[in-house]
């Protein structure tokens, strides 16, 4: 056993540039694991420059001074988040309010809905499972508004920490677009020499991920927008509220838009019951997400390196875990980043071989 750990060690660890990516990969991996929510707003601030940076670099390829070109893009990018926070989000919040007080008349309807099964389906399902299920419905209820509760006792301390990064984060942004050569600098100072391979894998993932990270912006504003106005049309309730939620769960491949799924459905029923304006809302949504699916995101990430939907899954469900929103958000550019680093690291074909010949001459035998 201890032979092949070290013929493992010796054909994957000998070449000293693999050593190294190995351990900046740890060494940036701890870092966003141990300190990334005391990091929290530089690292939104670093992945917001690095989109915005798809938007700098050409004017500055046009002979644009660095400068220039960055208020040229900062200035717009601050209104649009001005415009976030000042216009949309209120809109948002007054429709959620709205949903919230609904919800109280929405479970009324769902509880006679459910008392009437028993009486049309006896074979299916009994009156004493309709009640157990609303009774395990309220208790989760209930626990949801313990959890609102507590939220709102903490609004101070989280309003107070919402206000920081509004200052700081825009902050971060600018200086980081400024002074993106002299951070870079100073950064490779400490680096060490011998880093060929680590440069190899960045050069490869840099304009994969660059796209990537606009890509998903572009498919989120693109999917939300489309959706509020399809709803809006079609006078469904709620309609801006279903639409941000619509755009962002495109973030989760595969399970945001099916997730999403339920509050659409859920809102257009208690709105219209089963008629012909609920199988209008239900099937523009799945054209809406049919475009998306087949339309948008091939023509958006068309240099995406191709990956299984059981490691995309895995890869949500790793990250997600480990860094919340921005795992998810990152998912795919990490699982592609894992990957690339699997292709391109060393082997010492020496030992290779010499494995090789031990397993035949053990056949052999």
């Amino acid at each position: 056993m201890n032979h092949v750990i070290s013929r493992w060690y010796r054909k994957y660890f000998s070449d000293p540039e693999g050593v190294i990516l190995a351990v900046l990969l740890v060494l940036g991996f701890a870092i966003v694991v141990f300190m990334g929510d005391m990091l929290a707003p530089v690292l939104a601030s670093l992945v917001l420059a690095y989109l915005l940076e798809g938007l700098v670099a050409p004017l500055e390829a046009r002979n644009v001074k660095r400068l220039v070109a960055v208020l040229l893009v900062f200035v717009p990018f601050l209104a649009f988040l001005l415009f976030l926070l000042l216009g949309l989000l209120p809109l948002l919040t007054a429709q959620l309010k709205q949903l919230v007080q609904e919800l109280p008349n929405m479970a009324a309807r769902g509880q006679q809905l459910l008392m009437q099964l028993p009486e049309r389906h006896p074979n299916i399902i009994s009156e004493e499972q309709v009640r157990e299920f609303m009774a395990s419905m309220s208790s989760a209820v209930a626990a949801m508004g313990q959890k609102v509760l507590s939220i709102s006792l903490a609004s101070i301390s989280g309003l107070f920490t919402f206000v920081v990064y509004l200052i700081l984060v825009p902050v971060l942004i600018f200086f980081f677009l400024k002074d993106k050569h002299l951070i870079l600098d100073w950064l490779s100072r400490y680096l060490p020499r011998e880093r060929r391979l680590a440069k190899q894998v960045w050069e490869e993932m840099d304009q994969q991920i660059g796209n990537y990270v606009r890509g998903k912006f572009t498919e989120i504003l693109i999917v939300g927008v489309v959706t509020y106005i399809v709803f809006m049309i079609m006078g469904l309730n709620y309609a801006m509220l279903l639409g941000a939620l619509v755009g962002l769960s495109v973030i989760i491949p595969y399970l945001g838009a099916i997730a999403v799924t339920f509050p659409v459905a859920i809102i257009a029923y208690f709105q219209w019951g089963w008629s012909n304006e609920f199988i209008y809302v239900m099937v523009a949504y799945g054209i809406i997400q049919a475009v998306d699916g087949n339309i948008l995101v091939p023509w958006l990430f068309s240099e995406a390196v191709n990956l299984h939907p059981v490691a995309i899954i895995t890869a949500v469900l790793f990250f997600g875990g480990i860094w919340g929103f921005w795992g998810v958000f990152f998912a795919i550019p990490l699982a592609t980043l894992v990957k690339a680093v699997m292709n391109a690291w060393p082997r010492n074909e020496a030992v290779e071989a010499e494995s090789l010949a031990v397993q035949t001459s053990s056949g052999d035998k």
